[in-house]
């Protein structure tokens, strides 16, 4: 915003200790709340500028006017800011760093995880196309919905074995282009004690073409859950969590993972339920960038007993549509 610094206050529904930016960087599924002075020259008008970041931009500068009250209709008389740099990762991964809790409104996280899982981002090749992949595993969706098979019983709707949960982190070069450029497709999905501490760490990784990572946001369906650290760099399990940010860590439900870097995050898997977690640029869901998490499951035939409100569209997709196009057997 032109000539207007501004303080951002909120991120994702959750107030934030105040800090000021002359940029702001704002990921897919994220949002922000800023205040800003109306203190300059009441005469002239002021660009807002919005520019791509994370990837070399391909589109022009998006723009509007700030106008004060009574001004004219001209054009602001400079051209529109640039903003900062695309590649600038060390000003996007600080403006993250700083976005902790406002003193007045922590909600301190549980002290410690009851179950770690770390995640490698890399981009692999299927069948000769392009994917995404988490712990050398691209994601694919069912085409049963898991809620509906887990309440009918349908044992083959989606694998049943559980994706990875870590990686050869030791010794990993996340900054080489990955030596095993295939990969595996799975729909399976991990199981959460109801009630438990989850402890997530995304590592992103160099892509496909040498000298080349991007920003990804990734979004938790169904919580909001705690930043306690980024990094720059491989994660190091016995070295890094002593490092995270337990006094006053923001809750958010969307997160940048920065370029060759690294973020842990904290929730309590308390919503009963099926929850996706991927990547939020929807494309990469697509190409596999992403996981679900199962919580208060543990009992898939009490499940079936709970009076579910499924919508019969989704009773209609998969197995459960064959099974209900399937003619009746004779008595």
């Amino acid at each position: 915003m032109q000539g207007h610094p501004m303080t951002v206050v909120e991120a994702d529904g959750h107030y934030v200790k105040p800090f000021v930016v002359d940029s702001l960087s704002i990921y897919s599924g994220e949002t922000y709340s800023v205040l800003i002075k109306a203190d300059q020259d009441p005469n002239r008008n002021y660009w807002l500028a919005s520019n791509v970041v994370s990837r070399q931009p391909g589109t022009p500068t998006g723009t509007a006017v700030l106008s004060y009250l009574g001004a004219s209709r001209s054009p602001p008389p400079t051209p529109p800011p640039a903003g900062r740099a695309w590649n600038d990762t060390m000003y996007r991964f600080q403006q993250s760093v700083a976005t902790v809790a406002h003193p007045a409104h922590v909600e301190p996280p549980p002290p410690r995880a009851d179950r770690t899982i770390l995640l490698l981002n890399t981009q692999n090749r299927i069948d000769g196309r392009t994917k995404w992949a988490i712990n050398n595993v691209s994601f694919t969706l069912p085409h049963t919905p898991y809620l509906v098979a887990m309440k009918s019983g349908l044992l083959g709707a989606f694998d049943r074995r559980p994706p990875p949960e870590t990686y050869a982190h030791r010794g990993y070069d996340i900054y080489a282009v990955q030596p095993n450029p295939n990969a595996t497709t799975s729909d399976g999905l991990y199981r959460l004690r109801f009630g438990s501490v989850v402890d997530v760490v995304l590592q992103n990784a160099n892509m496909l073409a040498p000298n080349n990572s991007e920003t990804h946001p990734w979004h938790l369906h169904g919580h909001d859950f705690w930043v306690l650290g980024y990094g720059i760099g491989r994660f190091d399990p016995a070295v890094h969590p002593a490092t995270y940010n337990l006094r006053d860590p923001i809750l958010k439900n969307t997160v940048a993972v920065h370029p060759y870097g690294w973020t842990a995050l904290r929730f309590k898997a308390d919503n009963p339920g099926v929850w996706a977690f991927h990547c939020h640029i929807e494309p990469h869901l697509h190409m596999g960038m992403g996981v679900v998490f199962a919580e208060g499951m543990e009992e898939e035939e009490r499940l079936r007993e709970l009076r579910l409100k499924v919508p019969r569209e989704a009773i209609m997709c998969g197995k459960t549509a064959l099974a209900a196009t399937s003619p009746s057997p004779s008595p």
